[in-house]
């Protein structure tokens, strides 16, 4: 196995796990969820090309080991940055940092990592402060698409998990 240079970091709501269908236990802990259309298919593939996958999502800790261990994806994961255990939720630097810090990498490796997710004011405003090429997945209409300003702007914008294949190996292919 090739091993890539591009480093993903995946948000996990509305991204990968289908927020609309969250059941959740009296505390507000998601138990079941299911998936996007493609998402897994999407992120094993990425994991079996040699890609280093980190999650950078917000929420609770056992929200996020429920879903995943449901459908199997934990695996494919080399580091999994949630803001429960963090102290911090996105756009704070210090949920990418800590990401980089789990995958034993430094801020210089920045520059080559993508950050994909969902959310404008959060996702794509704390990749972009960090110079994170920020990808917006536009799958949900559940927040805006709207950037309120320039901080929000992706850099590239998905409809579905699987367009994100062709343009991770374009992303790949530019850093060599």
């Amino acid at each position: 196995m090739d091993e890539k240079r591009l480093i993903i970091f995946f948000d996990s709501g509305d991204t990968i796990v289908d927020e609309s269908t969250e059941i959740r236990d009296e505390e507000g802990i998601v138990q079941s969820a299911d998936l996007i259309p493609g998402a897994d298919i999407t992120i094993q593939t990425l994991h079996e090309r040699g890609y280093t996958l980190a999650l950078v999502a917000d929420g609770d800790a056992q929200s996020f080991k429920n879903v995943f261990k449901q459908h199997g994806l934990s695996d494919y994961f080399s580091a999994m940055i949630i803001s429960e255990n963090i102290k911090a939720v996105k756009p704070s630097p210090r949920m990418f940092k800590a990401a980089i810090g789990a995958l034993d990498l430094s801020e210089a490796d920045f520059s080559r990592t993508v950050m994909i997710g969902n959310n404008l004011s959060r996702d794509m405003k704390g990749a972009n402060a960090l110079g994170i090429t920020s990808i917006f997945q536009s799958w949900t209409p559940r927040y805006s698409h709207e950037p309120a300003d320039e901080s929000e702007r992706p850099t590239y914008t998905v409809s579905e998990p699987l367009q994100l294949l062709e343009l991770i190996e374009r992303l790949n292919a530019e850093l060599k």
